[in-house]
């Protein structure tokens, strides 16, 4: 671990070396590259420098230790037991700097929830996820920018996609995909039954351009009036977009933009990542089963989580973890599922390593 962290450090400093070369500042492209090379490799950088601190501590406060003088050598005993706590708790950081990270981790992210068993009920639970995550992205200072949504009658959305951009949004939201049952009794319900009800969940990280290659000739473009909330464009213009990929049969639509080009690259955007998304689970099932490693398929069919409203419960039924804070994370506090089932990917990836 020792060699790789030198190397690593090594490559920091070389790379601060590069940016302050006043040649390398007119190579815009290239300051983007090594400016993103650095903010990966700062982090591991400086837990190892403090790792190799407290080390040098340890060794001191060893020599104190030995003192002459007992008053010293009991403050210097006192202390290392503290200094080595610390350390173990750096290389344990250290251990998961280096596992090799998704590369997606780092990506803005495409959502898309949609009503499924249960009707109307269904529908207004998806529209309870989109809240959800708009209030989480709120708390980690993402955007959200909703391309398409179909209201339902009822209320709530039978589908609603939306994109989340800024700091490490996919590293936070892909354990979201899957299904999302609730169990709560619906307004609806005059004798006070409980109901299950579910809405499915989709994230796809946004691929960039050089990762799909995309034919315009194999898309079809409709346009049309948008339909429901929106602004004065609204069924006025035919600024709403469908675009249909031929060769795979996606289809993805858009109205929720201001402007026939607005949609038409909202909705791009979206047929990129879905055509990614299809040729990474193509490739996923040529090579065999997935790592161990890995939480969930991804697959809206797999059940993920348990909202039960009366007991207040959360429940992610991939790593067995429940929460009595049901209140809190419809606010948008889904930080301690998060960090449970990052933790919990951790743990299978030093287990496969």
């Amino acid at each position: 671990m020792k060699d790789r962290l030198e190397k690593i450090k090594e490559r920091y400093v070389e790379i601060n070396r590069e940016l302050s070369d006043p040649d390398i500042a007119n190579d815009i492209e290239k300051m983007r590259i090594l400016g993103k090379e650095r903010h990966e490799l700062e982090r591991t950088v400086a837990l190892y420098e403090e790792l190799q601190q407290a080390e040098k501590t340890i060794e001191e406060l060893r020599e104190m230790s030995k003192d002459e003088d007992e008053e010293i050598r009991e403050m210097a005993q006192g202390e290392l037991a503290e200094v080595k706590e610390k350390r173990e708790e750096l290389v344990e950081k250290l251990e998961r700097e280096l596992i090799p990270k998704d590369p997606n981790d780092e990506k803005d992210v495409i959502v898309e929830i949609r009503g499924a068993a249960g009707g109307d009920e269904a529908n207004l639970f998806a529209a309870d996820l989109f809240r959800m995550y708009m209030k989480f992205a709120e708390s980690k200072n993402w955007d959200v920018n909703v391309a398409n949504a179909v209201e339902s009658d009822a209320g709530g959305f039978s589908q609603i996609e939306f994109t989340v951009s800024g700091d490490l949004v996919y590293s936070q939201l892909k354990y979201e995909s899957g299904a999302h049952r609730v169990q709560r009794i619906p307004k609806t319900e005059s004798q006070g039954r409980i109901h299950t009800s579910t809405a499915t969940v989709v994230v796809l990280p946004e691929a960039e351009d050089v990762e799909v290659e995309l034919d315009m000739n194999d898309v079809r473009v409709d346009t049309y009036r948008s339909s429901g909330a929106g602004g004065q464009h609204v069924n006025k213009t035919d600024s709403a977009v469908r675009l249909t990929h031929d060769p795979t049969g996606v289809v993805v639509s858009c109205q929720e933009g201001k402007s026939q080009h607005e949609n038409k690259e909202k909705a791009l955007k979206i047929l990129r990542a879905r055509l990614h998304d299809l040729a990474e689970t193509k490739r996923r099932e040529e090579e065999g089963e997935e790592r161990r490693s890995k939480i969930g398929t991804g697959d809206r069919s797999e059940k993920v989580r348990t909202y039960n409203f009366p007991q207040n419960r959360v429940t992610d039924h991939r790593i067995n973890f429940t929460i009595h804070e049901l209140d809190k994370v419809m606010e948008g506090r889904l930080d301690p599922i998060v960090s449970a089932l990052i933790d919990e990917e951790y743990k299978r990836k030093l287990e496969a390593d």
